[in-house]
């Protein structure tokens, strides 16, 4: 299916993966994978490969209809002229920007595509909101004038709180400018969705339907980022070629030991069994905002049942941190570098050598161009689904965040009824310090005192995640980066980074399903001023 190796100015991104001095068992799962059919029986919608005691019954469904990814190269292929119609109706009716309003999968690659490729001339600029923080909202209509900006409302379930309320805001600050705010604003959203039905009842521009049968962060090649792309003016086309390329290298009758997504799926299983669920990312600068990306869909995808594969983004220009408190590598991290050709790479490839000579497993993809990014959206969903079994874990759901979302509930219902929210438990060993300004701390020292009994907590095997709801600004990153380094010096742990509340519809599952390995310190503030919420 799908272009071959063979098309002229297509080539497969190399893949090269390095086990060290680590097990080899990934190539045994790959023979008895072989020896399965593995690869011809996820193309035929198998819940079995994830489930073995699983009949044919609702459970299999839970992860059947959600294998829709497999195909959208193909049929994907066919919206290009509709998106390129659209993008040039939206330009000559004079519209000057384009904000994705969504969480997680649903705005995430827009993001990764904006800050990658930026917007050609004759297009228009794409900006995403995905943060709740007054200052971020109102950070929109301080940026440009939202009478010409076209705003995408991206929820796959048409009812993600912070996307329903961004709608409600912005809708209502055009119905004082306008008499036909609906036309500025475009759905994209399942079918059947609350969403769909608000959009027709509110007389929007349009409604572009993504597909239920693919997960939220299973959609960067829907519309949720084949839209984005298309108004930036990218090679949408030449993107979904790629896509096509990969998944025609990874076809039903290709071979497991030479599918290309499976063999990194295996890899990535393997070493998480081996102790290494720390996946260190490593990309060249003119990619690197793909990370993110990547992240939430390793992490969502993996963080469940006691497993998890902990994404840790770092930046290649200061070097590989990631060292024990007796400066070897540490023993539970998996490095994983995406190198572009074109890209100036000394320092990647040093870091690489490097740690190639220490014995180190390192996985090494090297993109040719990057419109090929769309060849590593494809592999990556699938070695995604791949990991998953390998673990026994169903890689498309997300439990413990729908868990966490009825315990929002029940406390919001309590406080309705008491006046007060329910006393918390302890719920977990790990410690969370959470920090929201000076009125938690009677002083300068009892902050040092919990943060020292914070940081003394983090052990070999953990990894102390950043929760900062704050805004993305690039002042604060600058500061939020620095004392990442400085919490690895202390303790000699991974350290991410994550901004509030995208994160719970990013990382959050891993957070709450995994081995319980996490060590979570919140920041908030800047709230002085808040918005009012239309209705």
């Amino acid at each position: 299916m799908g272009l071959k190796d063979t098309d002229p100015g297509f080539s497969l991104n190399q893949l090269v993966l390095e086990p060290g001095s680590s097990s080899s068992t990934w190539l045994q799962r790959l023979q008895n994978w072989d020896d399965k059919d593995l690869g011809a029986r996820i193309w035929q919608r198998d819940g079995s490969v994830w489930d073995e005691s699983l009949a044919a019954d609702a459970k299999v469904m839970e992860l059947t209809n959600r294998l829709g990814w497999l195909e959208l190269p193909e049929s994907m292929a066919a919206e290009v002229s509709e998106l390129a119609g659209f993008t040039a109706e939206i330009v000559a009716a004079g519209f000057t920007r384009a904000v994705v309003l969504g969480m997680g999968g649903s705005s995430l690659i827009a993001e990764v595509w904006a800050e990658i490729f930026g917007v050609n001339t004759g297009f228009l600029p794409v900006t995403i909101l995905d943060s709740t923080h007054p200052s971020s909202v109102s950070g929109v209509t301080a940026t440009g004038d939202i009478e010409t900006t076209l705003f995408l409302v991206a929820s796959k379930s048409g009812g993600t709180l912070e996307t329903i309320s961004f709608f409600n805001y912005f809708y209502h600050q055009l119905s004082l400018l306008k008499e036909d705010p609906g036309a500025n604003f475009v759905a994209l959203t399942d079918p059947g969705s609350k969403l769909e039905a608000l959009a027709r009842t509110k007389n929007f521009r349009k409604i572009f339907s993504t597909p239920s049968e693919v997960g939220g962060r299973y959609s960067a090649l829907t519309f949720f980022g084949l839209l984005p792309a298309t108004l930036l003016g990218l090679p949408v086309a030449k993107i979904l070629q790629g896509a096509r390329l990969m998944a025609g290298a990874c076809a039903a009758e290709v071979s497991e030991s030479k599918n290309p997504a499976l063999k990194l799926g295996a890899f990535l299983g393997e070493m998480m069994l081996a102790g290494r669920d720390k996946l260190v990312l490593v990309l060249s600068p003119s990619i690197r905002p793909f990370a993110v990306w990547l992240e939430q869909l390793i992490a969502e995808s993996t963080g469940k049942s006691g497993y998890g594969l902990v994404p840790i983004i770092v930046d290649d220009k200061a070097g590989l941190p990631f060292y024990d408190h007796s400066g070897l590598p540490a023993k539970d991290c998996l490095y994983l570098f995406m190198r572009l050709e074109s890209d100036d790479n000394l320092i990647f490839d040093q870091d690489l050598s490097r740690l190639q000579s220490a014995g180190e497993p390192s996985i090494l993809i090297t993109v040719n161009e990057i419109a090929d990014l769309g060849q590593e959206i494809w592999r990556f969903e699938m070695a995604t689904a791949v990991i998953g079994a390998v673990l026994k874990i169903n890689p498309f759901d997300q439990p413990d965040v729908e868990a966490a979302k009825i315990g929002a509930q029940q406390a919001m219902a309590a406080w309705q009824e008491n006046g007060k929210l329910p006393e918390p438990e302890s719920l977990f060993d790990s410690p969370t310090l959470k920090i929201s300004g000076s009125h938690h701390f009677s002083s300068v020292s009892s902050l040092e005192n919990a943060l020292k009994v914070f940081v003394g907590a983090a052990q070999p095997g953990n990894y102390i995640a950043i929760m900062a709801y704050l805004p993305e600004e690039e002042s604060l990153q600058q500061i939020l980066q620095n004392l990442e380094k400085s919490l690895h010096e202390c303790c000699r742990v991974p350290i991410t980074l994550g901004f509030g509340p995208r994160f719970l519809h990013s990382t959050g599952q891993l957070h709450k399903g995994d081995g319980n390995n996490g060590l979570f310190l919140q920041l908030t503030g800047g709230l002085e001023e808040d918005l009012e919420l239309s209705g």
